[in-house]
């Protein structure tokens, strides 16, 4: 029990030192707006914006120059009083849908909400396949006296039901 004790402190140590680092999201706290309601809204949208160098992170987790570009652009509209998705509809107008996390569906964009459905698909489909061709596949024939008599002078015991594996 103590040895348990001592990674949960060490964990909780960890999970301290690395609390900070939450914060180095908006690396200069000038770029933070100065109402806490107001960043608030400007980090939760900057989640749903994407980095369009880093791709796969959103503006809030990456330290691009782009990246700090957009969040401060976001914090200049949230600040002038836009909403959240006028923000989101200027900066989906400015780059296209490739700026947002979860792009809207659209003939555009079809073939991206669609791969994982037909990768999906595809799987179930193979699998079915396979156990079909496992099912249809025929038996064994059962094992000769010849073969029965070689087995036993081998000292082994012929397969469960006597047929060929």
């Amino acid at each position: 029990m103590p040895r348990l004790w001592r990674h949960a402190g060490r964990l909780a140590l960890l999970l301290v030192l690395l609390l900070p680092l939450q914060a180095l999201a908006v690396g200069n706290p000038a770029d933070m707006l100065p109402d806490p309601v107001q960043e608030d809204r400007a980090r939760t949208l900057g989640r749903d914006i994407r980095c369009m160098v880093c791709q796969n992170q959103s503006i809030e987790d990456s330290e691009v120059g782009l990246a700090r570009d957009l969040r401060l652009i976001v914090r200049e509209r949230i600040a002038a009083g836009d909403t959240d998705a006028e923000v989101r509809g200027f900066l989906h107008a400015r780059y296209g849908d490739f700026v947002l996390m979860k792009p809207p569906f659209a003939w555009s964009t079809a073939v991206l909400w669609a791969t994982p459905l037909v990768a999906l698909g595809a799987g179930l489909g193979l699998i079915l396949a396979m156990r079909r061709r496992i099912a249809a596949a025929p038996a064994a024939p059962p094992l000769t006296d010849e073969e029965r008599k070689r087995l036993a002078a081998l000292g082994l015991p012929p397969e469960e039901g006597g047929t060929r594996a």
